[in-house]
């Protein structure tokens, strides 16, 4: 069940990812620096993965309405800005030292990745009971 559930979840942040990078280029393209437009890619990617993995990954492990739901809510903020953290340090610090944006944005990407993967299974969807 776990490998079906990170399969779900590498799905999910795909589509996340893809809202997330399609953003961050167009902001390029516009002339935005690379750190505040990977951090605003990163934020609309964080609203279009909670819909998906509240809805498509975590099935059964979502509290249901009201103090437990919000305290689920804030950990998965909490998980995303680890992940906008690291992607903008690491896409800012790419950016000092040179290297091409996008490529720094894709060393984030999997940083970001397994360390989201890692507090949302074990800590904001965790089993209960």
């Amino acid at each position: 069940m776990t490998d079906l559930r990170l399969l779900r979840y590498g799905l999910a942040s795909v589509a996340a990812l893809a809202v997330d990078i399609g953003l961050f280029l167009l902001l390029l393209a516009a002339g935005l620096a690379a750190a505040p437009a990977s951090a605003l890619g990163y934020s609309l990617g964080i609203v279009t993965h909670w819909l998906i993995s509240s809805r498509a990954v975590f099935v059964g492990r979502v509290a249901e309405r009201g103090p437990d739901r919000t305290r689920q809510k804030a950990l998965f903020v909490g998980s995303a800005l680890v992940g906008l953290a690291l992607t903008t340090a690491i896409v800012g610090a790419g950016e000092l030292a040179g290297f091409d944006p996008r490529l720094a944005k894709i060393l984030a990407i999997a940083v970001s990745f397994a360390a989201t993967w890692l507090l949302r299974s074990r800590i904001v969807f965790r089993a209960t009971g």
